[in-house]
């Protein structure tokens, strides 16, 4: 039977944190992926443009070995949806890897998983991350035994491509690098708060939805 990674999906996800990790993590030889969710059918992503279609419910899929949760506004609204939080417990029970992108790890902390673990998470949710038990740092990717977690969403790219790296070796992974030509170079130098201008830091601090109020 191949490998089987279950990506999860639930209203208002961001788009990348599930497609970025996709793209890497289903070049994995002898690997089925599938798109989870509490009902079948399109979800949409966090501006309601795009979406995927979950093929998948929660019941059936009961042991992936590798799970991936994204991130997006819509996780906010999941935070005490027990039935998905149970399915996060019940699939950590038996995966090889569970995986997170950016607020992502939020649902992984809310369910328990992430409790006294080093992880990351978007740079604005650290605190919040911080008060769900787990130990936050802001590094792009982080590895504490099988749980891995990715900053904000294109660190989802960078998650999945260590993983494909620990699952089946540093070649497979250099090949999936070079066959997708990901060799990033953006043209600003502003993608975390340690790089980008302090006021455009603080604006974005200010308005960020993880400020308790």
């Amino acid at each position: 039977m191949p490998t089987r990674i279950a990506v999860l999906l639930f209203d208002h996800f961001t788009a990348l944190d599930a497609v970025g990790p996709y793209e890497m993590l289903c070049r994995l030889p002898d690997t089925e992926v599938v798109f989870v969710a509490e009902r079948t059918g399109p979800v949409p992503n966090d501006r309601g443009e795009l979406g995927l279609v979950a093929t998948r419910t929660f019941a059936e899929v009961p042991a992936p070995a590798i799970v991936v949760v994204p991130g997006g506004p819509g996780q906010e609204a999941q935070m005490e949806n027990e039935v998905l939080l149970e399915w996060l417990r019940a699939v950590d029970a038996t995966s090889t890897w569970t995986t997170s992108v950016c607020t992502g790890s939020l649902l992984l902390a809310a369910a328990g998983l992430l409790k006294g673990r080093e992880a990351t998470s978007h740079w604005l949710a650290l605190d919040r991350l911080k008060r769900l038990g787990a130990e936050p740092t802001g590094r792009r990717v982080v590895t504490d035994g099988k749980y891995v977690t990715a900053a904000g969403v294109s660190s989802g790219i960078d998650m999945g491509l260590t993983l494909v790296g620990r699952v089946a070796g540093d070649r497979h992974a250099q090949a999936v690098q070079l066959l997708t030509e990901y060799d990033p170079r953006p043209p600003y130098d502003a993608g975390s708060p340690g790089k980008a201008s302090a006021d455009l830091v603080e604006e974005f601090r200010t308005r960020s939805r993880f400020i308790p109020r």
